[in-house]
């Protein structure tokens, strides 16, 4: 069985590559995706087409596949026609059909893994939540929302999960509970503005909160400003696991009218730091694509 991320980690290896954003590489291959399903609607009618990004991503030096499920879930499958069956059979193929990428080129021998996208449940609002978190639920309705979709991900085989883009103390411990639950490896990424949450808590107690089920095997922050990861990696740490990055462009995204905003501030000079700081997991989010991937890879393997 090839060993998972961060077993690799330990026995020194360099820092493992992620992948870029999934919904920009979909929209360059000439996917819309303005439907309330988006990435999930490719998945359902062109799921060749997420193969060809999971593909791109490794060929150009990923060492981690995220998969198409971000913005996916039983309720909002069902709410967009599905049936239940349907629904789950979706989810699950989120990660078959990243599964079958790696497979497929596994006889270069290099290392690769699946990790099964778990988005917050302001993804599914689709409304830019998960940039502000708050979303007036309680804890028991956040756990039912977020458990079904963790067992029918986990029972699909990804080598771990990417609980990412969390804006909310409150949904991090939710989500905690229920990793100790699964018990398959995850790492846990926030969506942060500066040193705090979305939501306005401090970075470092939400950090805390995300770092405590043993499963987890590392912690840190995603679809953030380049400029705030650094700090981020060393609150990351502080905790005793090894830090996640994945920043998006530097972009912000305007959700009333579904589109990014600004100038692109990712520089892969700046992951030398990350990784040096303790960044054992480094990649890119919305807005970043192969070019800036390899660009990465080659600085990792240069400098990592």
């Amino acid at each position: 069985m090839t060993p998972a991320p961060h077993e690799t980690l330990a026995d020194g290896s360099r820092a493992v590559v992620l992948d870029g954003g999934l919904s920009n590489a979909l929209e360059e291959r000439g996917q819309d995706l303005s439907g309330a399903l988006w990435t999930a609607g490719v998945l359902r009618d062109r799921p060749e087409d997420v193969a060809a990004v999971h593909r791109a991503y490794y060929e150009v030096g990923a060492r981690v596949a995220t998969t198409a499920s971000y913005q996916m879930s039983v309720p909002s499958l069902t709410a967009a026609g599905a049936g239940r069956a349907e629904a789950e059979g979706l989810l699950g193929r989120s990660v078959t059909v990243a599964r079958a990428v790696r497979d497929a080129l596994a006889a270069d021998g290099v290392r690769r893994w699946v990790a099964a996208s778990v988005g917050p449940y302001g993804a599914v609002l689709a409304d830019g939540s998960e940039y502000r978190g708050r979303y007036g639920l309680g804890f028991a309705a956040l756990r039912d929302f977020h458990l079904p979709r963790l067992e029918v991900l986990a029972a699909a085989g990804p080598d771990l999960l990417a609980v990412e883009t969390i804006p909310d103390v409150d949904e991090v411990a939710v989500l905690a509970g229920l990793l100790d639950e699964i018990g398959l490896p995850a790492w846990v990424s926030l969506s942060i503005d500066g040193d705090r949450t979305r939501a306005g808590q401090p970075l470092a107690d939400a950090l805390a909160v995300a770092a405590a089920p043993t499963c987890v095997v590392a912690v840190g922050v995603n679809c953030c400003a380049p400029g705030d990861v650094l700090p981020a990696v060393e609150l990351a740490v502080a905790t005793g696991k090894p830090a996640v990055v994945y920043p998006n462009s530097g972009e912000d995204w305007d959700a009333t009218a579904r589109d990014w905003t600004g100038g692109s501030s990712y520089d892969v000079a700046l992951a030398v730091d990350w990784v040096r700081a303790g960044a054992a997991y480094v990649g890119g989010c919305c807005r970043v694509g192969a070019d800036q991937v390899a660009a990465l890879a080659a600085s990792i393997a240069r400098h990592g």
